[in-house]
């Protein structure tokens, strides 16, 4: 199919050329570069599962709060903000050493030096007694994550042209795959094998008084990884070099950032980038809060891990099978039927939380049943697979639409708004969950227990705080309803949007004034 479009006179706009969409994907020859994503993926999931243990480790911790939590949520918004710095990452390279070698081996090093650093350091930043100091966790973590952020830009823009143009579909297989194993690796064996009653109760003959290894021992293991794996990236992995390419355009920092604007003023991405700054609403407190509640209601930080390890198997095989129907022509469609799925799925949980300390507990102490692990299990299973139908569907829509000459900006100004509509929703999620949440002294109707003062004053007269109205479920039913609404509105416009012509999501930078005012975009 063949279609012209009229650029008009002006110079230095943008111009397509000869762009073939292929819908049979074929990985003949791609199995290395395959390999090699899921690897650079995994790295990427570990530095990303270490920071989501800490909300667990952190909930466990009597003194933390939610707006605590809340607060360690910002530690997340550099991965929201990656965009700022993305065009210099497409921009700035040296080409004997390639476009994305040039930072991937860089940004590599420095994360595994970060590993060797938090060893040093988790001990004063998770200690065993007192409050943990949320500020400097916030400070250590940002950074962090704004290096894996820099990562995720360099693999994502890698992964255009590193697969054939008719395997692209297959780079979000690696991305969630990679980010299953990685955030396993990443938070389950972090606080698992870390866990001195864990340890003793699964893996130890004979108690002792800590895990089998500790924090700091397993973080200078990750950091030598990441450090011996980016050499042998750096020494035996060649980058295609793009520049031979017909259509390949070299842009200088200024005109990639011009780049992102034009892109941006797309009609196509201004509609998408409504729908996925607002979706995640729908499931702000199911993702981010219900996790917690569990653990208040006295599920257990290990046992937490453990089920979540029970269900990886699951989160590294279901992309390998969701791939095979969102590497074609409509992934969006698999992304719909999955939101709609996963608003239903919001009252298993609103029941699972409000059943858990009736089910758990016995005149006041906590002893688990396990039909209950059993109904928790099946739950969180059937949520993690709405997780990754969804997450898999959009990333698969996201390399077909991007344009790999520009796959760093562009697949990053995506994800972007993705991770902006996440991030917002879920810290407004655990920031009014307390807000939406009243309660009184049990000697004292007239205190509602509102601040540290009034309550440490119905403590000292002998009562205690008592919950009236959870502004979890209040919570709960406000993003449920927000998320129908939204399904009602966006979903003939997703479906829509999957069905336009690939000019419609293009733009194309000609360094020299353009003669023609006509260009063709050929689709096989």
């Amino acid at each position: 199919m063949t279609t012209s479009t009229k650029l008009g006179s002006k110079p230095n706009k943008y111009v397509v050329t000869n762009i073939s969409i292929s819908d049979k994907p074929n990985l003949k020859g791609d199995w290395l570069n395959i390999f090699i994503l899921l690897l650079l993926y995994t790295l990427q999931g570990l530095q990303l599962g270490l920071t989501s243990a800490i909300p667990i480790l952190l909930q466990s911790n009597k003194n933390v709060s939610y707006q605590d939590q809340a607060v360690f949520s910002l530690v997340m918004w550099p991965y929201t903000l990656k965009l700022l710095w993305a065009p210099l990452v497409d921009a700035i390279y040296v080409k004997k050493i390639g476009r994305r070698k040039s930072w991937l081996i860089p940004v590599q090093y420095i994360m595994g030096s970060f590993f060797l650093y938090t060893a040093n350091d988790i001990n004063d930043l998770l200690p065993e007694t007192g409050k943990p100091n949320i500020e400097k966790l916030v400070y250590v973590f940002f950074v962090a994550t704004f290096l894996v952020a820099t990562q995720d830009i360099i693999v994502d823009g890698w992964a255009l042209t590193m697969l054939k143009k008719n395997n692209v579909g297959y780079a979000s297989m690696c991305n969630t795959t990679g980010l299953a194993i990685g955030s396993m690796i990443g938070s389950v064996w972090f606080t698992l094998l870390t866990s001195e009653d864990f340890c003793n109760k699964y893996l130890r003959a004979k108690p002792d008084t800590e895990g089998i290894v500790t924090m700091e021992q397993l973080l200078y293991v990750w950091g030598i990884i990441f450090m011996f794996i980016t050499t042998l990236i750096a020494i035996f992995k060649n980058e295609k070099d793009c520049s031979l390419e017909d259509d390949h355009v070299k842009l200088d920092i200024f005109q990639n950032y011009r780049l992102l604007w034009d892109i941006c003023k797309l009609p196509t991405i201004r509609i998408f980038a409504i729908a996925l700054l607002t979706v995640k609403v729908g499931f702000a407190a199911t993702d981010s809060v219900s996790p917690l509640k569990l653990i208040d209601a006295g599920v257990s930080k290990d046992d937490m891990m453990l089920i979540n390890t029970s269900i990886i198997v699951a989160k590294i095989i279901l992309p390998l099978i969701i791939a095979r129907y969102t590497s074609g022509p409509k992934p969006m469609s698999i992304y719909l039927k999955a939101i709609l799925l996963k608003l239903l799925w919001n009252i298993a949980f609103i029941m699972l939380i409000y059943y858990t300390p009736k089910l758990i507990k016995m005149n006041g102490l906590i002893n688990i049943p396990i039909y209950y692990y059993v109904i928790l299990v099946i739950i969180l299973s059937i949520q993690e697979i709405l997780n990754y139908t969804m997450f898999v569907a959009l990333l698969a829509f996201y390399s077909k639409i991007s344009d790999p000459r520009f796959g760093g900006t562009y697949m990053t100004l995506l994800n972007t708004l993705s991770n902006l509509g996440n991030a917002w929703s879920s810290l407004t999620a655990l920031g009014i969950v307390d807000l939406l949440t009243f309660k009184e002294c049990s000697f004292d109707s007239k205190n509602n227990c509102s601040s540290p003062d009034l309550q440490n004053r119905c403590i000292t007269d002998g009562g205690e705080c008592v919950v009236t109205v959870n502004g979890y479920y209040i919570e709960m039913v406000l993003c449920t309803i927000f998320g129908i609404l939204w399904y009602g509105i966006f979903k003939n416009i997703l479906k829509n949007l999957q069905m336009k012509c690939p000019s419609q999501w293009l733009v194309n930078y000609a360094k020299k004034p353009i003669t023609k005012n006509v260009f063709t975009v050929t689709v096989t």
